[in-house]
């Protein structure tokens, strides 16, 4: 028997998944680290403690099986976030993460000076405040001394990757995040390095997420208990991973993430530009192509809702309340650490509106679960508005654990929404990376058709997607109404 083991680099924690060769998941083990707000709107992590964490993680993982039998590692990390390491590979200072605000200076050089129409000519994409490019810039501009000792760029969970094997590499699906990759043509923008003032040496070898990379170093291989033969696969950037994990793969098929962020995620085998770039235009672990709308706060905000503000772990309970859907007069703007897609605009923030003396906590809480979802559909309607023509999504990530909150998607997108047996995301993505890299699977098509199974599907109930259709249009208008707001409350 052969396993594979699946490394989740998230935010809050890294999720380690052992898989083996016929796609059973073997064992689970998480490992968290912290989380560094330096100032209000930053984001930063130590990528150490990611390696220290893996790594007791990765032992506990492999504890109860033969471990010379473990064939492969591959990854879905965190996106955007930058890595800089030094002439000696020693990380330069903590990495700034992709839902770090502080850029807008630097997003609003790239889109307003240099163009989003050359932005997109050179990357496909235009510049969004969590992008690695902008960060660069930053810290080039805020911390020169740092910038100058810069030897290598990297994305999170392509540090770990450097940990095991000493390769500094990156896959297209992550390097598409970065606002530095030519997506289309597969390679490093030069333009973009020019303008941020780095060069081709300071970047990452290229990779698809489903190639190996190398084998464990003989020191990683002995304090992990691994063998030195276990390859390591390129991986890809947690939405890429999480849409291989839901069998998000091959042309026109839909996956719906509600985890920390959000994102709604279409695979496609042609490369393809939504015109005003609300949608990113990455590549796909897949070997070909990717729309995605992403959101930066989504079960983030029930997280906050619920433990911060309510002050209960009781999830479940405090949605059995909530009876009428799309009926409700209270909305919600799920932008509590700004948003991405389709508005662009780091200042935005979380709003409520609608509150009336008769206003329950079961209203506020459905408004911020209506609110994600509809913030969700702001970027499905950017994808139908392509033509591209969409009956069913697949659903992962934390919040998908929901009942409540899996149908209000269906009716709100109108939609079949498909639950699938295995909610593991980029961790179980990641593992089937490492199978198709050893040859056990001969594509992850081919993956994803054995190893994927759909359980539930909710189907949407006309009369409330009726309801909901006509909460979407309110929705739609209390962005651009308040938006002038949001600089002044900064």
């Amino acid at each position: 028997m052969k396993y594979y083991i699946g490394v989740d680099l998230g935010t809050s924690a890294v999720k380690l998944l052992l898989m083996d060769q016929e796609g059973q998941v073997v064992n689970i083990v998480s490992r968290e680290y912290p989380l560094s707000f330096p100032h209000p709107g930053w984001s930063e992590q130590n990528p150490e403690d990611w390696w220290e964490q893996s790594k007791e993680g990765i032992k506990e993982l492999i504890s109860k099986i033969d471990a010379t039998e473990v064939a492969g590692i591959s990854f879905g990390g965190q996106m955007h976030g930058l890595v800089i390491l030094d002439e000696n590979d020693q990380v330069i200072r903590p990495a700034i993460l992709w839902n770090d605000g502080r850029t807008t200076k630097e997003t609003d050089y790239l889109n307003q000076v240099i163009g989003k129409e050359k932005l997109s000519e050179y990357t496909a994409n235009i510049a969004f405040a969590g992008f690695t490019a902008p960060k660069i810039l930053w810290v080039k501009e805020n911390e020169p001394e740092n910038f100058a000792k810069i030897c290598k760029i990297m994305l999170p969970k392509d540090y770990l990757a450097y940990c095991l094997t000493g390769v500094h590499c990156c896959d297209y699906s992550d390097a598409s995040g970065m606002l530095l990759l030519d997506v289309k043509n597969k390679c490093w923008s030069e333009q973009m390095l020019e303008i941020c003032g780095v060069s081709r040496e300071q970047m990452p070898g290229l990779f698809e997420s489903y190639e190996k990379v190398g084998t464990l170093k003989p020191e990683v291989a002995k304090e992990l208990g691994l063998p030195e033969t276990c390859l390591v696969a390129a991986g890809a950037g947690d939405n890429a991973a999480a849409a291989v994990g839901t069998g998000t793969v091959g042309d026109g098929q839909c996956n719906v993430s509600l985890g920390t962020s959000g994102t709604i995620f279409i695979s496609s085998e042609n490369f393809g530009v939504d015109p005003h770039n609300a949608l990113h235009a990455f590549a796909h672990a897949d070997g070909h192509y990717h729309l995605m709308g992403c959101m930066l706060s989504a079960a983030s905000c029930n997280k906050w809702w619920m433990d911060t503000i309510i002050g209960t772990k009781d999830y479940g309970k405090e949605q059995e309340a909530i009876e009428n859907l799309g009926e409700n007069h209270v909305f919600f703007l799920p932008y509590l650490m700004g948003e991405r897609s389709p508005h662009n605009d780091p200042q935005a923030r979380g709003t409520f509106i609608g509150m009336s003396m008769d206003t329950s906590r079961a209203d506020m809480t459905q408004a911020v679960l209506e609110g994600v979802t509809f913030a969700i559909r702001d970027s499905f309607e950017v994808a139908k508005s392509l033509g591209i023509h969409i009956e069913r999504t697949k659903i992962c990530g934390g919040g998908a654990k929901s009942p409540l909150w899996r149908k209000i998607i269906a009716n709100v997108l109108n939609i079949k929404v498909d639950r699938i047996a295995s909610e593991e995301g980029p961790a179980l993505g990641g593992a089937m990376l490492a199978a198709v890299a050893d040859g056990t699977f001969a594509s992850v098509e081919a993956a994803a058709a054995k190893i994927v199974k759909v359980v539930e599907t909710v189907e949407p109930d006309p009369e409330i997607a009726k309801k909901y259709e006509t909460q979407y249009r309110k929705f739609v208008q209390i962005y651009p109404t308040v938006k002038a707001l949001f600089p002044k409350l900064s």
